[in-house]
């Protein structure tokens, strides 16, 4: 079917109900981080344990991506029944984490394999999308990826709301993976533009890396991943090490809720006006203002309240707002023959940047001084920067 075609039977109520499903599937994605605090108390894990328990999340989505691509799995079930499935599936691994965690090892053996589910709910949901949007890629990825945002930020205001009781904000984690595999399973069939893509080969990644355009464009998106899940991470620990500084109480959850949160409206603005300016121009203006905030976090940690909040604000917005620009422009770039073989190997190599930059955080922790940590990040928006602008100069001789 066309796009036209498309157009005119999808029912308005697709784009609602997938990005409801997007934000409620994804609330599981850092619910470890929000009961962090919690686990400190109960089970005296030490501040670096943080890093293991982002990363285990990180490791199971990569590989989870790597496993669904080779086998072609969107390809052969209805990705809304794949979707439903996984999300269902990341419910169940929440109740089991209620009953049996009793241990850091089982806690992050348990979170690794809803990282692996989650590869079945974040790219399968971009997927449907595409096939209900053939045209307006760009907007439509925008409120998905602000719905992402929004549900990584979820569980921070579910325990600023339920405080030390960490079982109960798994639990409504669980209980938000239910509501999306429903929405799915009820209210979005798969799209009359659905693409049938082929297995992951390697081949064609040889071919994709050889194409300047798709590499300077993903170079980007590694810059922007180097530094995204590190400040989400860290973002939590850098309030308590202000609020400890300044002798007052605040109310970590809610607050790193906000900022995380925030970053969804930054994603939807951004979409929008890419209608208008292109992606590149929005993805390089949010990577300038993210790389200026990792450059002034020693500086922002002697100001006040209300000022800390604007500042943190900020990069809450400019460092998620760049994500679905940087993806789009990889997908305009990549070669089509093998387009779904080199966004596999871009979101896999990017979420394994995260792996690392985390990683890197933790050990620093006890060595550099939290408000210091985020100069390890500014590699990854100058990277980005500096792909952006060759690109563009790319663009200008082809077109010349």
């Amino acid at each position: 079917m066309c796009s036209a075609e498309a157009q005119q039977v999808r029912p308005r109520h697709i784009l609602p109900l997938l990005v409801i499903a997007q934000f409620l599937g994804t609330v599981n994605w850092l619910a470890g981080n929000a009961i962090m605090p919690a686990l400190q108390t109960d089970w005296g894990l030490p501040v670096s344990a943080v890093a293991s328990l982002t990363n285990s999340v990180q490791i199971g989505f990569i590989l989870g991506c790597l496993v669904f691509a080779l086998i072609a799995l969107a390809d052969r079930i209805s990705p809304r029944l794949l979707f439903v499935l996984c999300a269902w599936g990341s419910a169940l691994l929440s109740g089991a984490l209620v009953l049996f965690a009793d241990s850091l090892d089982t806690l992050l053996t348990l979170r690794f394999f809803s990282g692996v589910l989650l590869a079945g709910i974040y790219p399968v949901g971009m997927k449907l999308a595409a096939s209900w949007f053939p045209q307006g890629l760009g907007r439509a990825l925008g409120y998905l990826v602000g719905a992402l945002v929004l549900g990584s930020a979820a569980p921070h205001l579910i325990s600023g709301m339920l405080g030390d009781n960490w079982q109960q904000v798994i639990l409504a984690a669980g209980g938000a993976s239910v509501i999306a595999g429903l929405l799915i399973l009820l209210g979005v069939p798969d799209g009359p533009a659905l693409y049938r893509g082929t297995p992951l080969r390697w081949h064609a990644l040889v071919l994709a890396l050889r194409h300047r355009p798709w590499r300077l464009a993903a170079s980007g998106y590694f810059g922007h991943m180097w530094e995204l899940y590190a400040v989400w991470a860290f973002a939590p620990i850098w309030l308590q090490a202000w609020s400890q500084q300044q002798q007052t109480d605040l109310n970590i959850g809610l607050l790193s809720f906000l900022i995380l949160g925030s970053g969804c409206l930054g994603c939807i603005a951004g979409g929008n006006i890419s209608l208008r300016t292109g992606s590149g121009p929005v993805a390089k203006v949010m990577l300038i203002l993210s790389g200026l905030c990792c450059l002034l976090s020693p500086l922002a940690f002697q100001l006040s309240f209300w000022l800390v909040m604007l500042f943190w604000f900020v990069w809450g917005v400019s460092v998620s707002a760049d994500s679905p620009q940087l993806s789009s422009l990889s997908a305009q770039t990549a070669p089509l023959e093998v387009m779904g073989s080199a966004l596999t190997l871009m979101n896999c190599l990017g979420f394994t940047l995260s792996v690392i930059s985390v990683a890197l955080l933790s050990a620093m922790i006890d060595v550099i001084p939290v408000h210091w940590l985020s100069w390890l990040l500014l590699p990854g928006p100058i990277l980005g920067i500096i792909c952006l602008n060759r690109l563009r100069s790319l663009e200008f001789e082809n077109a010349h």
